[in-house]
Parts: structure tokens; C-alpha cells; sequence
């Protein structure tokens, strides 16, 4: 299971529509690892200033790095982050969590890292087995 979801959640999914401020706590306390890489991305990314900021440091064991693929691969927990923290999220490799601002001043920057090349150049053979 990829999160940690309280009875309480469960039951109001199971009634309808969900809260989307409970599902967001429900991922941070979940993956707390993507969480906290995240949110550390956003700060930088306001502190620093620019179109994106990133991270290329891999995680620290087996579990970190499926929190990151688990709230990355997921279509609902990305676009729940993404909507929390008001940027767009990009993934390569295991561990290369990119944070971009939500202007089109970003738009080509996001389109680099998300291209076939942009893929391919972060490539190594450290990662093979990420």
C-alpha cells in the first residue's frame, strides 16, 4: 500500500468527494521522505528565484526512493502536490525531483528536462538499478 489511510478518509471516499486538504496530510504523514524533498524544493525555488530548482542527490535507502516514485507515479498524489505547493512537478531517473514555477516563462525550461535528451543526459551508470 503507498499510503496511510485513516478510517476516516477511507470512509468519506467510500460516501463521495474527498477533502483534498485531509488526502494532502494523508500523503505527508505517508511519504515523508517525497514530502520533505518536495518542500525543500519549493523553498529553494522561492529563496533562490529562477524557473526551477531541483534535486540530484539519491535517496538514502530503498524506501526513500519508493516514496519518491510512489508519490511521483501516482496521477492523484502528484497532482494533489502540485496544487498544494502552486508549482509543477518533473521526475528522471529515482531520485531527480525537479520543482518548476507555474508561469509559461517555464514552459521551456519544463520541456528540457522532460525531453527524450533531457532523459538520456541523466543517465549514469550508478543509476542503472535505481
Amino acid at each position: 500500500m503507498s499510503l496511510d489511510v485513516p478510517p476516516a478518509l477511507l470512509e468519506q471516499a467510500e460516501r463521495g468527494e474527498v477533502d483534498e486538504a485531509a488526502f494532502i496530510d494523508c500523503v505527508r504523514t505517508s511519504l515523508p521522505y517525497a514530502w520533505d524533498m518536495i518542500s525543500s524544493l519549493v523553498v529553494k525555488l522561492k529563496v533562490d528565484g529562477g524557473d526551477f530548482a531541483d534535486n540530484q542527490t539519491p535517496p538514502p535507502d530503498e524506501q526513500a526512493r519508493g516514496q519518491l516514485l510512489r508519490a511521483l507515479a501516482s496521477d492523484a498524489i502528484r497532482g494533489a502536490l502540485e496544487r498544494h505547493f502552486g508549482v509543477r512537478l518533473a521526475f528522471q531517473n529515482c531520485h531527480r525531483v525537479a520543482v518548476f514555477q507555474p508561469e509559461p516563462s517555464a514552459d521551456e525550461r519544463l520541456a528540457r528536462f522532460t525531453s527524450v535528451r533531457g532523459q538520456l543526459l541523466n543517465q549514469s551508470p550508478e543509476l542503472r538499478d535505481c
